[in-house]
């Protein structure tokens, strides 16, 4: 079997190709010698006392019923930019914001959150609408950032539509992509997420 068969040998391909190519995410990064399963991920939840908890909690239920989140970009600015902001600053660490990485001719583009701690990394994948697509963009991304000398073993991220949350994991010594079963909404779950995200970072 051709090792090329559904990426073009010497064509361009930035992380946002991965989403619009019609194939199943496990025959993707099967082009990257890289299995994929899905499984109910033991994620790491921090277990001390967030600060401002509680207001980012309001700061939603209040917002929501007032704007249209039509567009990934309300969605970002709404939902998941104040998330991974309070985050950030939980954690002390920067929160890169369209953050440019490059790899090589088929590993390259922006991801749309990156937050890097001494061992950990998280990337977060905003998408308007489809989390299965939004996955296999999400997961390649994460295959990029496993090929930089310093990459943890594990590497996590998370692909959102803004309300709606689900996780994955990279493991790299097995070279195997795993999405969680479990889902988190926004703003019920707004604790278990934040202390799932501060607990990847701490």
């Amino acid at each position: 079997m051709s090792t090329h068969k559904i990426l073009r040998l010497g064509a361009s391909y930035s992380f946002r190709s991965y989403f619009n190519l019609p194939n199943d995410t496990d025959e993707i990064l099967a082009e990257f010698a890289y299995s994929f399963t899905q499984a109910r991920l033991q994620l790491p939840r921090s277990s001390r006392a967030i600060e401002r908890l509680p207001d980012l909690r309001q700061q939603l239920e209040e917002t929501l019923p007032y704007v249209t989140l039509n567009s990934e970009a309300a969605k970002r600015g709404i939902l998941i930019a104040p998330i991974l902001s309070r985050v950030a600053v939980i954690c002390r660490r920067i929160l890169r914001i369209e953050y440019l990485l490059k790899i090589n001719e088929q590993l390259q583009g922006t991801l749309d959150y990156f937050l890097q701690s001494t061992h950990s990394l998280v990337v977060v994948e905003a998408k308007r609408d489809d989390l299965t697509r939004g996955f296999t963009q999400l997961a390649v991304e994460l295959i990029a950032l496993a090929m930089l000398e310093d990459a943890p073993e594990i590497l996590y991220g998370a692909v959102t539509m803004g309300h709606v949350w689900v996780f994955g994991t990279l493991q790299r010594s097995a070279r195997l992509v795993t999405r969680d079963l479990a889902s988190y909404t926004l703003p019920d779950d707004v604790e278990d997420l934040v202390r799932i995200l501060v607990g990847i970072l701490e």
